[in-house]
C-alpha cells in the first residue's frame, strides 16, 4: 500500500493538478464539509477514487501536518457511515507523505442497482454529485431521476409511442426487414404474416388500451418520421471554423450546421455522408510509400456514429436532447445523451467479450434492418463496435479515440493527426533502439503527444489483446530509459522519459546519453563480480535498466552467470573469458 500511495502522490505532482480519481483536502483544522460530496462523487462516477486528507492542494501537494490522524480517520469512517445514502465502507488508512501522516479513503463506485449515493441531509434531488475533471458536480433532478431509471434493465425502448400508428412505419423497410427475417430463419417466420412478425418482434405492442401501435424502438428502427413524435430524437452537425467553436474575425461562426431526422439507419447514413462532405484528405505514410486519405476513417465515423444513436438514453428526461457531432479544425467530437450502461468501464472498452446494452430492443431489431442502399445491417449487436472503431482508426495512422464517460453522456474525441507523421517518424528512427516493436511505436508516439498510458491503455490504442504482453511491452521500455512508470501494479502510469523528449534537440547533443553496456563493461572489468543490483548502483540506473543491458549482454556472450539462478539476488555477473582476452589484448597493445 505504501508503494501504491507513493506512486499516487508522484503522479500528483509530476502533472501538477489533481486528477478525476483523486480529491486532496488539507483537512489540517478538522474533517471539512465538502468532503461529503467527494465521497458521494467518486463512488457514483466510473471506476470510483481515492480522497486524500492532509495535503495542501497547490501543485505541490506538500503535508500540512495532521494533529491527530487517527481521530480524523475515525471521523471519516463515521462520515460514510452516517451522513451518505446508502452507507459507505471504503478502506480507509492512514499513509505518510514526506514523513508526514495522511488519512486516504478508497472510494469504490457503487453497482447500478444501489445509485445514486446521495448526502442525506439534502435529500436524493440536492445532494446526488458526480465528478467532471477534478471537481465534483451536483447533478440535476432529471439527472438523478436517470440513474434510479437505470437501476434496472432500461425499457423505454420497448414502450409504446403513444399518438403513433401502425402507418407510421416506413412500408419499404417494413417489407426489408420481414423479408430478411423469413431469409434468414424461415423455420420461424416463413408461413408468419407481416402482421404477427411485427407483434413478435415488438416493433408494435399494445397500448393500456390493448391498440397496437409503433413501439420506441420500432419506430426509430423502421419509422418514416419519428420526430413526428419526438422532434429532439435526431442528429445535429455543426462544422466550427475554429477549434475554440468562436466566431472568426470575419464574423463566421459556422462552416456548416445541420440537422438530421428520419430513421436511424437514414440518420447513420446521413451523418457519415455530412461529415464526409466536410473533411478534406491527408497524406498517411505506408510501407509502400504515400497514399491519399480522409482526415478520419469512414468506418470508424460509421461504429462512433451508429455507438451514439443505439446506446443512447432514450428515458424521457433526455428526449429532448440530440445526438451531437461537431467538427473542428483539430478534432472531431460525438455525444450523446446517457454514459456507459452496465459493467462497462471506459477504461476497458473495446476489449473482447465485454458489452452491455441500455436499449436492448433497439439493438435487437437493428440486427436486422439495412442501411439504406447498401448490402449490410445497421449494426451486428455483438459488441464489436468500438474494436472496429480503434482499428480503422490504428489502419489509418491515427491515435485511439478518446472516451469521456459523465454518467449522463457520453462523449467520444478523435483527434484530427496522423499520429506517425514525418516528424515523428524521424524521431522514432534518431531514438537508436533496435528491436523495438510496432506496438511500441505507437505508444511512444502518444506519449510523445503528451498522452498518459496505463496497461488498459496501451492494449486499446496498440491492439495488443494480452494484459501481460502489453506489461511486458511497457516494462521494456521502462528498461530502455524512453518510457517513465510512476505507481505500481494496477495503479501504473507511463509518460515520455526526459531523454526520450529530448531525441532530436540541442539538449540530446549537449548532454549524449550514457553508453550503458560500456559502462557495465567497465565496471565488471574493474570491479569484478557483481549482482545486478550493484551494476544498477554503480552507472546510476535503475535495476529494470540494468537487466535490460544484462540480458544483451550475456546474448552476445560479453558477460557470465555465477553464482546461483538467473535473475535470482544471489546472481552475479562477470566478464566472459573471450572478452576478458580481447580487453587484455587491447591494454597490451594500447588501444
Amino acid at each position: 500500500m505504501a508503494d501504491w500511495l507513493e506512486g499516487l502522490i508522484t503522479e500528483l505532482r509530476k502533472f501538477g493538478s489533481e486528477a478525476t480519481r483523486v480529491e486532496v483536502k488539507a483537512a489540517a483544522s478538522g474533517l471539512p464539509a465538502s468532503a461529503r460530496e467527494s465521497l458521494a462523487a467518486f463512488c457514483n462516477s466510473p471506476g470510483g477514487g481515492t480522497l486524500i486528507l492532509g495535503l495542501d492542494d497547490t501543485p505541490g501537494f506538500r503535508p500540512v501536518g495532521l494533529p491527530d490522524a487517527r481521530k480524523l480517520q475515525t471521523d471519516l469512517a463515521a462520515m460514510c457511515r452516517d451522513d451518505l445514502t446508502p452507507p459507505l465502507q471504503p478502506n480507509i488508512f492512514i499513509g505518510e507523505v514526506d514523513g508526514s501522516p495522511v488519512v486516504v479513503a478508497q472510494i469504490v463506485e457503487l453497482p447500478r442497482e444501489q445509485k445514486p449515493c446521495y448526502i442525506t441531509a439534502k435529500g436524493l434531488n440536492r445532494g446526488t454529485y458526480i465528478r467532471v475533471a477534478d471537481s465534483d458536480r451536483r447533478l440535476t433532478a432529471e439527472e438523478v431521476h436517470q440513474l434510479i431509471a437505470e437501476r434496472g434493465q432500461p425499457v423505454f425502448d420497448t414502450e409504446a409511442v403513444g399518438d403513433a400508428a401502425v402507418a407510421d412505419l416506413d412500408g419499404a423497410a417494413v417489407d426489408g426487414y420481414v423479408s430478411r427475417l423469413r431469409e434468414q430463419n424461415p423455420r420461424l417466420w416463413a408461413n408468419e404474416s407481416v402482421e404477427t412478425i411485427l407483434r413478435m418482434n415488438r416493433v408494435v405492442v399494445p397500448d393500456a388500451a390493448g391498440e397496437y401501435r409503433p413501439s420506441l424502438a420500432g419506430l426509430l428502427s423502421l419509422g418514416h418520421f419519428p420526430q413526428q413524435y419526438f422532434p429532439q430524437l435526431n442528429v445535429t452537425f455543426v462544422h466550427f471554423p475554429t477549434i475554440t467553436g468562436e466566431s472568426t474575425p470575419s464574423g463566421v461562426r459556422f462552416l456548416d450546421n445541420v440537422s438530421m431526422n428520419g430513421s436511424i439507419p437514414y440518420m447513420a447514413r446521413e451523418a457519415l455522408a455530412v461529415i464526409q462532405r466536410n473533411m478534406t484528405r491527408r497524406s498517411l505514410i505506408t510501407g509502400e510509400g504515400r497514399r491519399d486519405v480522409w482526415e478520419y476513417p469512414p468506418e470508424a465515423l460509421r461504429e462512433a456514429i451508429v455507438n451514439a444513436l443505439v446506446h443512447r438514453d432514450l428515458s424521457p428526461g433526455s428526449r429532448g436532447t440530440q445526438v451531437q457531432i461537431e467538427l473542428y479544425p483539430d478534432r472531431l467530437r460525438i455525444q450523446n445523451p446517457g454514459g456507459l450502461f452496465g459493467s462497462l468501464d471506459v477504461n476497458r472498452l473495446g476489449e473482447e467479450g465485454r458489452s452491455s446494452a441500455r436499449n436492448s430492443l433497439l439493438l435487437k431489431l437493428l440486427e436486422e434492418v439495412s442501411v439504406p442502399g447498401e448490402d449490410r445491417t445497421v449494426c451486428e449487436n455483438r459488441g464489436s463496435g468500438i474494436r472496429a472503431m480503434i482499428s480503422s482508426l490504428r489502419r489509418a495512422g491515427m491515435g485511439p479515440p478518446l472516451f469521456k464517460d459523465r454518467v449522463t453522456s457520453f462523449e467520444v474525441l478523435m483527434p484530427n493527426h496522423a499520429l506517425l507523421d514525418d516528424e515523428t517518424v524521424l524521431w522514432l528512427s534518431t531514438l537508436g533502439r533496435e528491436g523495438i516493436r510496432d506496438s511500441q511505436c505507437i505508444a511512444l508516439a502518444l506519449m510523445r503527444r503528451g498522452e498518459v498510458l496505463d496497461n488498459s491503455k496501451y492494449r486499446a490504442a496498440t491492439g495488443v489483446s494480452d494484459s501481460r504482453v502489453a506489461y511486458f511491452e511497457l516494462q521494456d521500455l521502462v528498461a530502455r530509459e524512453l518510457v517513465d512508470q510512476t505507481g505500481s501494479r494496477g495503479g501504473a502510469r507511463y509518460t515520455l522519459s526526459e531523454y526520450a523528449k529530448s531525441v532530436g534537440t540541442h539538449e540530446a547533443r549537449r548532454r549524449p546519453r550514457p553508453n550503458r553496456r560500456l559502462q557495465i563493461i567497465e565496471a565488471l572489468a574493474h570491479l569484478g563480480d557483481l549482482s545486478k543490483a550493484e551494476i544498477a548502483q554503480t552507472i546510476g540506473a535503475s535495476e529494470k535498466t540494468a537487466e535490460h543491458w544484462l540480458g544483451r549482454l550475456k546474448r552476445n556472450g560479453e558477460i557470465e552467470v555465477i553464482g546461483g539462478k538467473n535473475r535470482s539476488k544471489n546472481t552475479r555477473y562477470i566478464l566472459s573469458q573471450q572478452l576478458r582476452l580481447l580487453l587484455e589484448d587491447a591494454e597490451t597493445t594500447g588501444q
